[in-house]
């Protein structure tokens, strides 16, 4: 019995459990629209921008652990998703985005005029570069073969995202689906191998032994591999300290005792002194790139063996020397480690550590006065359970990094790799329909502007989701760097910007929303938001317009060394290691 093109899709989604996906509807896609219209076992999300549906699946994705799917039509629609394609692909998420195309008896091939149907967009062209795989189907009898294809790249090995394009004709034509190839049953399938390279063992193990201060720095491959408990398990065996990178904030809550906060460019002070003294670095699933070691790389890890977990070969050793390469998927790595019995004495070492935190606290800067973001989002941290939390790029950003306190399995989703604003109010969509519980949005004033067309979603299906805008009118990130190297001029982020009210914007689409002004009253106001799963916007207006990131890493200094600046005198009695001269 010959099937549609179109419901073949849809009962190929569903086979590998996949029952939402987000989209925008077009002429292109009209035919599987109808397809999922007609399957009550699917449901479409429709957003009101590509990019806001294409974040949806990622934050779909990132939480359910399926492969977020997201369709799109065909030119402007498929073009509106790259910005959100390039995050899965840096991120490393798991993602099909499938888009129409115009007939193929439209397409110009490599015809040299510039364009023949009407929307027609080389769109498999120009992603490309930041996608595992992309291909057109343009012949009918493929079409089993390069979507099975196609999914299993998706999740094989480094996740991350997929591009099919499917003309209209081929999406309308009927096959007989028996009669048609599977990727499986191929000599390209058996060619892709799961097995991973875990050597060098022998060496790991000596290494932790031998250590007298060892700290392990947490990426976003624990997430991602699904590591988290067993490597909790492994690090409270052995009181082993952790800190993390901004991708690896959520794989280890703030509960455990010896966790260290963030690391680089903006991280915890003491958590910075404390990768910068150790003797020992095991790095899993990061890639250690200058946002962690600082730009003067000879500075980093300079009396420190450091072995790198990575499930990419490609990114062993790609950025620093790495003493120890270990290719191999991080939870396969630490079930190894479990297997082994490690003989450590580091209480001197932990009490140097809790003295380091001791002194420098994430919401309090070293001139004692109170760091309101910060305290501010330590704050909504106190009203949390295991809400998602969904945060865009901005000064918050680090914010959040630095003094959000996790709760165990509680999730934090930032856009990493393409640190793309806009980010945060679809992806906590997605989020919200893959948890099927709250979920918590911090936004700045700039990023929530971006796609704030998506409450649009939040009001239509009353999803239960807080959004907090730490509003200082202006588009703060940038404005830190015009301070420090450009003459404190301006230009884009307070000259010639502004924010709109943001209050009376969300009452337009029908949600509640409030205006937080007076930061002495925060907690009055977050006990009646936090009473009830109403979605609500909310807009905190902060005292200090010229707000900053502290501490923040300045360019060529080593990570210990951040401004503001303590005192060398200071700075060489908190060192293990020999400090550096000026």
């Amino acid at each position: 019995m010959k099937t549609k093109i179109s419901d073949y899709l849809i009962d190929f989604l569903l086979e590998k459990d996949i029952n939402k996906v987000f989209g925008y509807i077009g002429g292109a896609v009209a035919h599987i629209y109808h397809s999922i219209d007609k399957n009550k076992d699917i449901e479409m999300i429709n957003c009101i921008h590509e990019q806001g549906a294409a974040f949806a699946a990622e934050g779909y994705a990132r939480i359910s652990g399926k492969s977020g799917v997201t369709f799109a039509t065909s030119g402007p629609g498929a073009t509106n998703l790259i910005t959100s394609i390039g995050s899965c692909y840096f991120d490393s998420v798991p993602t099909m985005f499938i888009t129409g195309q115009v007939n193929t008896y439209e397409y110009k091939y490599d015809n040299p005029v510039r364009q023949i149907g009407f929307q027609e967009t080389d769109i498999v062209s120009i992603v490309k570069p930041i996608v595992k795989y992309a291909v057109m189907i343009d012949k009918i009898e493929n079409i089993k073969y390069e979507l099975e294809k196609a999914y299993f790249i998706s999740q094989n090995g480094r996740k991350g995202p997929v591009l099919v394009d499917i003309p209209m004709n081929i999406q309308r034509s009927e096959v007989e689906l028996n009669e048609i190839n599977s990727f499986f049953d191929s000599e390209e399938y058996k060619e892709y191998s799961s097995a991973d390279n875990v050597k060098n063992f022998s060496d790991v193990f000596l290494s932790l032994n031998e250590s007298k201060r060892p700290i392990i720095l947490i990426g976003g491959g624990v997430r991602l591999s699904n590591a988290s408990e067993i490597l909790l398990e492994f690090v409270k065996k052995y009181n082993i300290p952790i800190v993390y990178s901004l991708m690896g904030k959520d794989a280890i809550s703030e509960d455990y005792e010896y966790n260290f906060g963030l690391i680089g460019s903006y991280g915890n002070r003491y958590g910075n002194l404390a990768l910068a003294n150790s003797d020992l670095i095991l790095v899993l699933g990061s890639r250690l790139d200058t946002r962690q070691t600082g730009t003067n790389l000879e500075t980093f890890a300079r009396e420190a063996k450091v072995i790198q977990v990575d499930i990419d070969k490609n990114e062993l050793g790609s950025k620093i020397k790495i003493d120890i390469e270990i290719n191999s998927n991080v939870k396969d790595f630490i079930e190894i480690l479990n297997k082994k019995e490690i003989n450590i004495d580091i209480l001197p070492w932990l009490e140097i550590l809790n003295s380091y935190k001791e002194r420098f606290s994430s919401t309090i800067g070293i001139d004692k006065n109170i760091k309101i973001p910060n305290k501010v989002v330590s704050t909504i941290s106190k009203y949390l359970k295991d809400e998602v939390v969904s945060v865009d790029v901005g000064q918050h950003q680090m914010w959040v990094a630095q003094s959000l306190a996790t709760k165990n399995n509680q999730r934090v989703l930032f856009s990493g790799g393409m640190g793309a604003m806009g980010f945060a109010l679809p992806c906590a969509i997605g989020a919200c329909i893959a948890s099927q519980k709250r979920t918590i949005v911090i936004a700045g004033d700039g990023g929530i502007q971006m796609n704030i067309q998506e409450l649009e979603v939040i009001k239509r299906r009353r999803l239960p989701i807080k959004i907090f805008i730490l509003n200082n009118k202006n588009l703060g990130m940038v404005r830190q760097f015009q301070e420090l190297y450009f003459d404190k001029r301006y230009s884009g982020t307070i000259d010639d910007y502004s924010v709109p009210n943001l209050v009376e914007i969300a009452k337009a689409y029908g949600l509640k929303s409030r205006i937080i002004k007076d930061i002495k009253n925060i907690e009055i106001e977050f006990n009646d938001i936090f009473s009830n799963d109403e979605p609500e916007l909310i807009n905190i207006e902060l005292p200090v317009q010229m707000t900053t990131v502290e501490p923040k890493l300045i360019v060529n200094k080593p990570i210990e060394d951040m401004h503001p600046f303590i005192s060398k005198n200071e700075l060489h009695s908190l060192m293990v290691i020999k400090p550096l001269e000026d």
